[in-house]
């Protein structure tokens, strides 16, 4: 990575603004039900704690409302403050964290100058804020004015053009975290120079939302797997009936291109040889849960049943893809290969993160749903990297340029 980092810069009684991502998931208690992103963040606050830095912590949590004043609504606030995240925080570091009501103003500004060496605060929810996904210039000035230094080490949220990823960083030195180099480190050796064989697996629903995904790692790797429920788009688009399953309308003539591009660049693109059916209507909402009693059926994916909807990769499938993955040199995966939630259903994405874990090669999972799953199925410690951005490292699988690293120092 080309950009500085926090050991490029002396902390040492300095306020040090760091955007973390603490965006985790809450249950209906407001009881954090995976903690995996606040324990990312901790070499970097830890290290910052060590050398006597005044670490200021600023995150979002959901997508609070807004009103027209730019305040979060009262249900918002209850709903997303940050209050679960400073209990945890302060449980992991095993030292105390101020948590400020706001992100900004005189009570913030007070807070933040009466830090001492070693502190650490926590700023309310970015988002209470419209100034922050709107990337308002006081606002971020106002951030600023917290801090004496700047440091990002929210990979998660490295993609958005907001206040506290992009703006902030007009006004003081800006340089990544740890976590959020590890992340460039790892998934950018992937794409620019992988030991080969070359596997990249994608799961999810949309082809059309994952197409610059798709079209930007045909000129990168060697073998390609399309599971989930984009599968079925790809199985329709070779002429194939699919049942009830999903299919992406203008992700037919993207599948299409995908496997004229394949074939030219000499790419090996797999789909699913057979899958798990359920007889479900075309429109039935399966995020809401699939009835217990529901018809299940294996088929071959050429054949799929009439009135049956595609819900995971069958045996044949994860025995082919297995294979493939234990030989690969260089794996990414991003998306599960069927409906994980569900344990009727969550073989396929199973056997993948088995294979994973048994892969003598480079591993990385890409944040999002299959992140969720490798950890739900106890997988997580044997990937080497499993990123904490589904969103960033799409991105970054497009090639994208990410904004909130672009803006950091360079070495």
């Amino acid at each position: 990575m080309n950009k500085k980092t926090v050991k490029d810069i002396d902390v040492r009684g300095k306020r040090v603004l760091v955007r973390v991502d603490f965006n985790v998931p809450l249950d209906a208690d407001r009881k954090i039900t995976d903690d995996r992103r606040i324990v990312a963040a901790l070499p970097t606050i830890n290290y910052l704690i060590d050398n006597g830095a005044r670490v200021i912590l600023m995150s979002h949590l959901g997508r609070p409302k807004t009103d027209d004043s730019g305040k979060a609504d009262a249900e918002s606030v209850a709903r997303f403050n940050l209050d679960p995240v400073v209990e945890a925080l302060r449980e992991l570091l095993g030292k105390p964290v101020v948590k400020l009501d706001d992100c900004i103003g005189d009570a913030a500004l007070q807070a933040a100058k009466n830090l001492k060496d070693g502190d650490v605060m926590l700023l309310e929810n970015l988002r209470f804020r419209a100034g922050e996904k709107k990337n308002d210039p006081d606002f971020a000035k106002q951030l600023a004015g917290l801090g004496e230094l700047y440091v990002n080490d929210a990979f998660g949220t490295a993609h958005n053009n907001d206040a506290s990823t992009t703006g902030i960083t007009s006004y003081l030195t800006s340089v990544a975290g740890f976590l959020m180099e590890k992340e460039i480190d790892y998934l950018g050796k992937a794409m620019e120079n992988p030991e080969r064989p070359f596997l990249a697996i994608l799961g999810g629903v949309k082809v059309s939302g994952k197409i610059g995904v798709i079209d930007n790692l045909l000129d990168k790797v060697d073998q390609l797997i399309v599971g989930g429920a984009m599968a079925y788009t790809f199985l329709n688009a070779q002429g194939h009936s699919v049942g009830n399953s999903m299919v992406d309308g203008p992700g037919v003539e993207l599948a299409l291109a995908a496997f004229k591009k394949a074939e030219e660049k000499g790419v090996e693109l797999l789909l699913p040889v057979d899958t798990v059916e359920v007889e479900l209507d075309a429109d039935f909402d399966i995020p809401k849960g699939i009835p217990q009693d529901v018809a299940i059926a294996n088929a071959p994916a050429t054949a799929m049943l009439d009135g049956y909807r595609g819900v995971d990769i069958g045996p044949e499938s994860i025995k082919l893809f297995a294979e493939k993955i234990k030989a690969a040199k260089t794996v990414i995966w991003n998306g599960p290969m069927g409906v994980f939630e569900d344990s009727r259903f969550a073989k396929g994405t199973l056997g993948v993160a088995e294979a994973m874990a048994q892969c003598e090669g480079v591993t990385i999972v890409g944040g999002g749903d299959s992140a969720a799953a490798v950890e739900l199925l106890g997988f997580a410690s044997k990937i080497d990297h499993v990123s904490t951005g589904g969103g960033a490292s799409l991105k970054f699988f497009e090639g994208k340029e990410l904004p909130g690293v672009v803006c950091l120092q360079d070495k």
